[in-house]
């Protein structure tokens, strides 16, 4: 049976890798032997630990704090990376934001500042990270999507447009990538064990969220973040390379009954 690409000698960038999925990618890549690129906006305290985890792994991790909704800060965050490393294999577009609000609550403040990490960093970033994937001679790119695209989640219109957006950006990069031998894909996880989905339970209205949520998903667990990295690593890998433009949903089968996003009682977190 063949294994799994071994990533020893490249060079991975996760934006918001600091805690929840981002950090699990991040450690994905290190245990398979690649040196990681952190990215953090608030919680230093966080992305330190993620650091050290890596250190600890036997690579080299670089920390940048950088807002990627800041179109300078991208520049600032590649030119650390062409500095430290040179070069990048593969970049994972994971941080996201967003203001959670129903439409018509929404403001052109809260539309900018989630369209522009959310999808505007997405292709700007990508941009930088061309030139440096071909000093590799190639790479793979995958971004983290959500189900809000397809589906109508509670005060979630303006954070689904945005990773809308990002979806259409993955299909036109793959194609117009692929004479750069760079492979790129999408993730839409469903719901994920973190601490932020551990803080929305306790918020919304109906305390027995999670627990209803597992009860609807045939795999009769919820998604972990490990799971999300291991998805996301495989498609980094040589045995993926012919998955190109393909947004992959991870939810467990729970969005397949068509029940999960029932929340005619939400009164909002």
């Amino acid at each position: 049976m063949e294994s799994f690409d071994c990533f020893e000698n490249k060079i991975c960038l996760v934006t918001g890798s600091g805690r929840g999925i981002g950090r699990a990618i991040a450690l994905e890549f290190a245990r398979r032997g690649a040196d990681v690129v952190l990215n953090y906006f608030r919680n230093h305290k966080s992305a330190q630990e993620t650091v050290d985890e890596i250190q600890a792994l036997g690579r080299k991790a670089l920390l940048v704090k950088a807002n990627v909704g800041d179109l300078k800060e991208i520049d600032s965050l590649f030119t650390r990376i062409e500095d430290e490393f040179g070069r990048l294999d593969f970049f994972i577009n994971n941080a996201a934001s967003g203001y959670n609000r129903p439409v018509m609550q929404q403001r052109p403040k809260g539309w900018d500042w989630t369209m522009n990490i959310n999808a505007r960093a997405f292709l700007f970033a990508s941009q930088k990270a061309v030139p440096l994937m071909q000093k590799s001679g190639g790479g793979a790119i995958v971004a983290i999507s959500s189900p809000g695209v397809s589906r109508v989640l509670p005060d979630y219109a303006v954070v689904g447009a945005s990773k809308a957006a990002l979806e259409v950006l993955v299909r036109y990069l793959a194609v117009e990538l692929a004479s750069y031998n760079i492979v790129v894909n999408g993730v839409s996880p469903g719901v994920v064990e973190t601490e932020a989905l551990q803080h929305f339970n306790e918020m919304h209205s109906d305390r027995e969220l999670i627990a209803k949520t597992i009860a609807l998903t045939p795999a009769g667990r919820l998604v972990t973040p490990h799971d999300v990295a291991n998805l996301v690593a495989f498609l980094c890998t040589s045995q993926a390379s012919m998955i190109r433009g393909q947004i992959i949903t991870i939810d467990g089968g729970a969005t397949l009954p068509g029940k999960l996003w029932d929340f005619s009682d939400h009164n909002g977190p």
